[in-house]
């Protein structure tokens, strides 16, 4: 195996982009093997192999840094990073964290659980770097549904405005886009990230700016341009916020991503690379269930996941609100992202009018309860209890001080064990305790709940 001869990121220098494709191929296998065996995050793992692979080929992490959003898709990070060694303990105790940690290697440069906090971390990595005059590069890799949380937009609003060099990797797995369009937009990225294009372009706006028809004629081909970009590439948000957007590209290409991610370098504007990837890729089984295979308990990789039919607390919550949802037309249902992990699978199914599924929004997800509740109806937010930490004061100011009737059904409380510290949740009974107006009832049992 290629892998065998991988212990850390320098030993890519040495492998050919056909070696590169077998050491994929290699890090797929010991993948499902080592995920199999513990549980864990398969889907986004089996991913970003190959964009993982381009990035370490790409920038030397001995002085550069990034930060996986979320973190769970850090896996093979780990593995290029020196501790493949350490998976036959993943996500046991004093055994290989399933998220980045400091402590673990110096390869983690900041611990991620919670989404959408890269990009403000890696800006204000960048910004240190600026103030220390140091050179190295910052790069946030983020998925399509962390982007979308307002924590995200903060940061990318901060970012494009004062024009921090840094490059976010958007990693786009919830689309697919057809040869044509993905060819020509990989061509237009390699020419919009050209020095000599960059140069020319530059030196073309400075003559005709000399004169006022000038002035007019580039004003004129840059909207022929931005025309044709806006066509074929949906780039107009990202640099009406200031970044100079390149992609969307082919995130299972490691030449093309190497190349795009080299030139990136030498850009000293804020960037952001838009690949897309396919969750689970390489394992049919993940690929055509995604949400199975994003966590997954040990299981047979030859038979696939087998769903666990034992009773628990999510489960019962879910049939308990499908059956209160049938006596009481009033009673909706929110997640953030979570309507499966949550146990409202069979709601959504049943009573999709009265189902909202808000995204990785946590603080929206509160107080757009609220507003269903000052509205009159009775909102169930169903959310796990690390998450719920997010909306804290919109808890207490947009439900508790009007005293509106919202209900938190708080998954996942307490010690929950793999997982680790980022995701436990053992603050909420401190916290909420805390807030007026709220009746915290804690079941000892199913049948209690």
């Amino acid at each position: 195996m290629i892998l065998d001869k991988v212990n850390n990121p320098k030993d890519l220098n040495h492998l050919t982009i056909k070696e590169k494709k077998i050491l994929a191929t290699d890090i797929r296998e010991f993948l499902i093997e080592k995920v199999s065996a513990n549980g864990g995050h398969l889907a986004s793992n089996l991913g970003v192999v190959e964009l993982t692979i381009a990035l370490l080929s790409s920038f030397d992490f001995d002085e550069d840094k990034v930060i996986f959003d979320v973190g769970h898709q850090s896996y093979v990070y780990k593995i290029l990073t020196g501790r493949k060694k350490e998976f036959d303990r993943l996500r046991k105790y004093k055994g290989l964290r399933g998220f980045p940690y400091r402590k673990e290697s110096k390869y983690d440069f900041f611990e991620t659980g919670h989404s959408s906090t890269s990009i403000s971390a890696a800006l204000g990595m960048a910004r240190a770097r600026d103030i220390k005059k140091e050179t190295y590069n910052v790069i946030s890799v983020i998925g399509d549904g962390s982007i979308s949380n307002g924590m995200s937009l903060e940061a990318i609003n901060d970012l494009g405005y004062n024009k921090t060099k840094m490059i976010i990797i958007l990693n786009d797995n919830g689309m697919s886009i057809s040869n044509n369009v993905g060819g020509i937009s990989s061509y237009l990225s390699r020419i919009s990230i050209n020095e000599k294009y960059l140069k020319l372009k530059n030196k073309v706006k400075h003559c005709l700016d000399d004169t006022k028809v000038g002035n007019v004629s580039f004003k004129i081909l840059s909207r022929i341009k931005d025309g044709i970009r806006t066509f074929l590439v949906p780039s107009q948000y990202f640099e009406a916020m200031g970044l100079t957007y390149i992609g969307p590209i082919d995130g299972h290409d490691i030449s093309l991503m190497t190349k795009v991610f080299r030139r990136a370098k030498n850009i000293n504007n804020p960037i952001i690379i838009h690949v897309v990837t396919k969750k689970g890729y390489g394992y049919q089984p993940a690929i055509l269930n995604p949400d199975i295979y994003h966590a997954v308990p040990p299981f047979d990789p030859k038979k696939g996941v087998v769903k666990d039919k034992k009773e628990t607390y999510s489960s019962f919550f879910g049939k308990a609100m499908v059956k209160l949802a049938s006596q009481n037309e009033k009673l909706v249902a929110i997640t953030a992202a979570m309507k499966d992990g949550v146990g409202l699978l069979e709601f959504f199914q049943k009573y999709p009018n009265r189902s909202f599924d808000v995204g990785i929004a946590e603080e929206h997800a509160v107080t757009f309860a609220s507003g269903l509740a000052s509205g009159g109806l009775i909102p169930v937010l169903a959310i796990y209890s690390t998450f719920l930490q997010r909306g804290f004061d919109q808890i207490i100011h947009d439900v508790c001080m009007q005293k509106l009737h919202v209900i938190f059904a708080i998954d996942r409380a307490g010690i929950v064990g793999n997982d680790g510290e980022t995701h436990q949740g053992i603050f909420d009974l401190s916290y909420l305790s805390l807030i007026p107006n709220l009746v915290i009832i804690s079941p000892k049992t199913i049948k209690e709940l």
